[in-house]
């Protein structure tokens, strides 16, 4: 990379190994800025746009959720979406997508995370437009007007803002959806970002009991050494599945959970969340966001059990705010950057197998 040019991760074909491509470093955009992009999360869900389940603009420059530092301000442009003034070199957070306001969803329904001309970084902003560097996979990207930007509160570890960069304002919003109440047994499917996300908030909000239902095994165990969770259960390694599914009804006290949370993305685990809830509770389903295919599933389960199913669908600007507010309380009670392990910019095929196999829980690149 020269001092007018700046290197990032494209997605070019489908299925076929991601590129290291140099673009001329771009200037602020009149209402937005340039920020060099440090840490660039993986998603699962940038496995599923690699392998076409998302139907997106190729080429692409991928990442969708990042940390990085103000490289360049427009003209006029000196605060945060929050008020806070914003200066070359503050550590900022984006939110990773820019709903239109005009649309039925956002201006009839109030519902800007299903906006139908909503624009994402990393997922629908192609490498071809005016704005190539549109991705956090890069070591820098170009934040156009209307992109939520929150400066880092001072003290906040970068690492631990990464560790659940998009898991955290996504179940803000959930949990905005389906609120925990105090005193409540949740059960989490999932102990992946989003799972140990909806567990750690879960626990902030005043759960009673918050079992961790996933795997695999190594994932359960630092969750516990965290203190994420008052009980974990592998129901990922188990030899017998409905034996597993029993032990975590079991330590509801039998009844079953006030609240069930899926963050699995397995939709077989959609069938299997029904029955782990008690009569009268809900069901939050979460981790549905790329169509993985059909399951199999008992609507008796839904009736006789009263069941409130809840879905919820990515966030906005204003859950990231609330996932950044959280931080300091979030660093304090959990070391949440002992979840993340680094990989070089050039090394994204490392990080996106390790994510596919469980060997990393949140992979992040580094620029």
């Amino acid at each position: 990379m020269t001092d007018r040019t700046s290197r990032a991760v494209v997605l070019e074909r489908f299925g076929a190994p991601l590129a290291l491509r140099e673009f001329p470093l771009p200037t602020a955009p009149p209402g937005g800025m340039v920020v060099a992009s440090r840490y660039g999360g993986v998603c699962g869900t940038d496995l599923h746009l690699g392998q076409g389940h998302l139907d997106v603009p190729l080429p692409l420059v991928l990442g969708h959720e990042g940390l990085g530092t103000v490289h360049e301000l427009a003209d006029g442009v000196r605060l945060d979406s929050q008020g806070t003034p914003l200066a070359v070199g503050d550590t900022v957070m984006w939110a990773s997508s820019i709903a239109c306001g005009s649309c039925v969803p956002c201006a009839t329904h109030l519902e800007p995370t299903l906006c139908e001309r909503r624009r994402t970084y990393g997922v629908n902003r192609p490498a071809t437009g005016p704005a190539p560097l549109a991705g956090s996979w890069a070591e820098h990207i170009e934040l156009a007007p209307g992109t939520t930007v929150i400066r880092l509160p001072d003290g906040v570890d970068a690492r631990t803002a990464m560790s659940l960069a998009c898991a955290g304002p996504t179940m803000a919003h959930a949990f905005e959806r389906r609120p925990v109440r105090l005193g409540e047994t949740v059960v989490v499917q999932g102990s992946g970002p989003v799972g140990l996300a909806a567990a750690a908030m879960a626990h902030l909000a005043g759960a009673r009991r918050v079992i961790v239902a996933g795997g695999p095994a190594g994932r359960l165990r630092l969750a516990a050494e965290l203190g994420i969770g008052t009980d974990h259960v592998d129901v990922v390694g188990a030899a017998d599945q409905e034996s597993a599914l029993a032990e975590v009804l079991d330590r509801t006290g039998g009844r079953g959970a006030d609240l069930v949370v899926e963050c699995t993305g397995v939709p077989a685990a959609v069938g299997q969340g029904l029955g782990l809830a008690r009569r009268g509770g809900s069901y939050l389903v979460v981790g549905q966001y790329t169509d993985s295919g059909d399951a199999l599933i008992n609507p008796h389960q839904i009736v006789h059990r009263q069941l409130d199913v809840v879905g919820s669908w990515a966030f906005t600007g204003a859950h990231l705010a609330r996932y950044v507010a959280l931080l300091p309380d979030l660093g304090a009670r959990f070391e949440l950057g002992r979840l993340v392990t680094t990989y070089p910019l050039g090394d994204c095929a490392s990080a996106l197998r390790d994510v596919a196999d469980g060997t990393a829980l949140k992979a992040v690149l580094v620029s």
